[in-house]
């Protein structure tokens, strides 16, 4: 009897732990990304005062990024581009292209013409896209397996209609590490147009 109740209860807590589990994966996309609702580590930031009506969550310095307290933006004035860094490691660009709309199947095109990189898309969604490249090595075929390093970088991109204007809110170029990545695309995830 003893030997029943003490498997009954053991089957009972793997269970337990294991819809437990199916929570957590609700939270995870392709390639283990994690962009959920939770803010908790991010500060509000308004761009309204820099010509963009939008509040945006950035993390703070308890993400341990190296981000600052206070975020830096740049922006020419009459100019079609912000630069909005939280820290070194933290460089998000914004790009006005006013009523183009169509900004992730041209971004999507120009990725498909980087024939040296293999393309990922660990979220792929109309308006917003985040993928993984990663440098094809090339060389010799007398070369050994141990030749060549894996070059593997992240980046984010997303188009916001705001206002009838369309932003496109983009990492660098070069990309950063998924963990960079991962808290930029929650940002982004948070811009919410600031009512007039």
């Amino acid at each position: 009897m003893k030997f029943k109740s003490i498997t009954v209860f053991f089957f009972s807590v793997i269970f337990l732990f294991s819809c437990g589990e199916s929570v957590n994966d609700d939270l995870k996309t392709k390639g283990d990304i994690v962009l959920d609702d939770d803010y908790y580590d991010f500060q509000p930031f308004s761009l309204k005062n820099h010509d963009i009506p939008v509040m945006i969550m950035l993390p703070d310095n308890t993400t341990k990024i190296g981000a600052s307290t206070k975020p830096e933006i740049y922006h020419v004035e009459d100019d079609f581009k912000w630069e909005l860094k939280v820290g070194s490691n933290f460089h998000l660009l914004i790009d006005d292209w006013g009523d183009y709309t169509d900004m992730i199947k041209s971004r999507k095109k120009e990725l498909k013409e980087l024939d040296f990189y293999k393309i990922q898309y660990l979220i792929d969604e109309k308006d917003f896209i985040l993928y993984e490249l990663e440098l094809k090595p090339r060389g010799s075929a007398k070369a050994s397996n141990d030749v060549g390093t894996v070059h593997k970088s992240y980046h984010v991109y997303c188009q916001k209609i705001i206002d009838g204007v369309t932003y496109v809110f983009r990492s660098r170029d070069e990309g950063y590490e998924k963990l960079i990545i991962e808290l930029m695309a929650k940002s982004i995830k948070s811009v919410k147009l600031i009512k007039k």
